[in-house]
């Protein structure tokens, strides 16, 4: 057992600390694993860091190291009170005990130029979490999170495989993706029943793809992963248009309706949507 495995077990029985199975919380005992995590997040002095989800502080003691001022955002008012014992004290630390999903982060972020999230995100939320830092346009430089590995093979899905679906496409819309490690399950207490992936998610300063109607854009990647094995044909009748008109779409953005969505890239899910937007 390493220092850092000790720290955080002891911490959770000085404490006599009582999981909450509803708050997904697996605390990070590896510290090869944390390590790997403020690296792959390359974070610097000049970085304000918002971690949401500190746990005991085992990530957060890793990044008071290396950022300007870090930021975290927990919801449980226990570990909010064991925090502020432990690593209160540090000027560069400030503790906000809320929930994530509600946060306006522009009140964080104000005139900061370089912020990162950096975060063992309970999985139960990664999903919401990401969508609301992705879609309402915050000005983060990079997203590094700890999440389930089946959703990080997702996000980082290319088209034809398996795992290619409409969070891929949101993902990399707004965002570069690389894995930085994988984390088996003996790297937590408690141990959660599936392996987990970190991966960090580079904000692009423009989307990948130009569109001239965004939402028209998401709704078809929806539609045509609705029922993933139906024709973008079979797929696209409910987004409104006529089957004259829909087939003039597919015929002026060149792609074959008899396809299904999955053999999509995001350039093709663009041109089609603005090809479809051309004819409301």
């Amino acid at each position: 057992m390493d220092t850092q495995d000790m720290k955080t077990a002891e911490l959770v029985k000085k404490y006599n600390f009582r999981f909450t199975k509803s708050l997904g919380q697996n605390f990070l005992i590896d510290e090869t694993v944390t390590e790997d995590i403020v690296l792959g997040a390359e974070v610097t002095e000049e970085d304000l860091v918002i971690e949401i989800g500190p746990g005991v502080g085992t990530l957060t003691t890793q990044l008071l190291k290396k950022a300007k001022r870090v930021v975290a955002i927990e919801l449980d008012s226990t570990l909010i009170s064991i925090l502020q014992t432990e690593i209160g004290d540090n000027q560069k630390l400030m503790l906000i005990h809320n929930d994530a999903l509600k946060v306006d982060f522009n009140e964080i972020i104000g005139e900061e130029k370089s912020v990162k999230l950096v975060a063992n995100l309970p999985y139960y939320v990664t999903t919401p979490i990401v969508v609301k830092l992705l879609k309402e346009g915050y000005k983060f430089k990079s997203l590094t999170i700890m999440i389930q590995k089946e959703v990080a093979e997702r996000m980082n899905a290319d088209p034809g495989s398996k795992t290619y679906g409409a969070l891929s496409l949101l993902v990399q819309y707004y965002c570069n993706t690389s894995i930085v490690r994988a984390v088996p399950p003996e790297s937590f207490i408690p141990r959660p029943k599936v392996d987990s992936i970190v991966i960090r998610l580079d904000r692009l300063e423009e989307p990948k793809v130009q569109l001239d109607n965004e939402k028209l854009f998401f709704d078809i990647i929806r539609s045509s992963f609705n029922m993933r094995r139906k024709t973008l044909w079979n797929g696209l009748k409910s987004i409104g248009l006529d089957k004259e008109n829909l087939q003039l779409a597919f015929d002026n953005a060149g792609i074959d309706p008899k396809r299904r969505g999955e053999t999509l890239s995001i350039q093709e899910f663009g041109k089609l949507s603005n090809k479809v937007n051309e004819l409301f």
